[in-house]
C-alpha cells in the first residue's frame, strides 16, 4: 500500500483556504442584506440638536435659541490689558552690531531679555548699563525704547 501524500500541514492549509472562502461569502452576503440601496432621502438625513448631537428627527424650531451676530467670535483672541510702563535699568550682555540684537540682563529679576537693533535710542555695546521698558511679544518679552543709563 503506498502512503497518502496529504501531509498534516497541507491539510491545514486547505482548511484555512476553506474558512477564509466561507468568511469572505458570509461578508458578502451581510453586505447584500444590509443593501440600503433604494431608500428615500429623509431616512438618510441626520440632524443635530441643541448640545451638537446627531439625531434622527429634526429640532423643533420654537425651542430655538438665537445668538446674536456679535457674540460670535471666530479665530482665538490673545486679550492683552495694556498695562503700566515702568522703567527698567539692566546690563547688555551681549550685543552683534553686524545682526542687529543682543540680550540685556535685568538688574533686579536677572531675566534675560531680548534686545533688537529697532528698539534703541542710543548705540549700545557689550556690558553696557542701560534703561529700557518691558512689551509682551509673540516669543516672549523683548526691551524696548533702550537707552544708555546715566549713572554708571
Amino acid at each position: 500500500m503506498a502512503k497518502s501524500r496529504e501531509t498534516y500541514s497541507k491539510k491545514e492549509k486547505e482548511k484555512k483556504k476553506l474558512k477564509k472562502r466561507q468568511d469572505k461569502e458570509e461578508k458578502r452576503e451581510m453586505r447584500k442584506s444590509d443593501n440600503q440601496k433604494g431608500q428615500d432621502f429623509d431616512s438618510m438625513l441626520a440632524y443635530v440638536d441643541e448640545n451638537g448631537n446627531l439625531t434622527s428627527e429634526p429640532q423643533d424650531l420654537q425651542k430655538k435659541n438665537s445668538i446674536p451676530l456679535e457674540s460670535i467670535v471666530l479665530g482665538a483672541t490673545v486679550s492683552i490689558e495694556p498695562t503700566e510702563k515702568v522703567l527698567h535699568t539692566g546690563i547688555v550682555t551681549f550685543f552683534n552690531e553686524q545682526k542687529g540684537y543682543g540680550f540685556v540682563r535685568d538688574s533686579e529679576t536677572k531675566e534675560s531679555l531680548f534686545l533688537h537693533s529697532k528698539a534703541l535710542l542710543e548705540m549700545v555695546r557689550n556690558q553696557d548699563k542701560v534703561n529700557y521698558f518691558v512689551e509682551d511679544s509673540p516669543r516672549g518679552p523683548v526691551a524696548v525704547e533702550v537707552r544708555l543709563s546715566k549713572q554708571k
